[in-house]
């Protein structure tokens, strides 16, 4: 059995495919994926907000939605490219997510004092790969960065 080190990075590695696929797509690079105990990936999902116009259509929304109905949320680690904002917490607090390992937090910190006061267990990977691809994707658009968080337009 691979370690829990090993199943995060194969979980982080899930997500960063979908998050790159965001950004082929001219959307923003976030991806996320569930998965079991065991290493199973049972959903992936990516930021469509853009491509779709659906404000709510964040990568980890997208990913939860996939996933359909399920009585194991309980068992389940998310992981994600960035750190979760509140909505995108809070649906892990909703639905008791066991884990969520998160690529980085260094462009964003989301909501992860929600997860931890959830009990949640919270993993920051700091991986440069997810570092890398955020501050180019805010370089090169921060005003579709900046809609995306909620920053009012200037």
């Amino acid at each position: 059995m691979p370690s829990r080190d090993e199943l995060d990075r194969c979980a982080l590695d899930a997500a960063i495919t979908q998050a790159e696929k965001s950004l082929a797509e001219g959307g923003i690079p976030i991806g996320a994926a569930l998965m079991t105990p065991d290493g199973t990936i049972v959903a992936v999902g990516h930021n469509q907000r853009v491509q779709v116009g659906d404000p709510t259509a964040h990568g980890e929304m997208s990913c939860i939605r996939a996933a359909g109905r399920r009585l194991d949320w309980h068992t389940l680690t998310l992981a994600t490219t960035l750190s979760p904002c509140a909505m995108c917490a809070g649906t892990a607090v909703l639905h008791r997510v066991q884990r969520v390992v998160i690529g980085e937090n260094r462009t964003f910190q989301g909501r992860e004092d929600w997860l931890a006061e959830a009990g949640i267990e919270v993993v920051v990977v700091d991986d440069p790969r997810c570092v890398a691809l955020m501050e180019r994707f805010i370089a090169e658009h921060p005003e579709l960065w900046n809609e995306d968080i909620g920053v009012p337009g200037v």
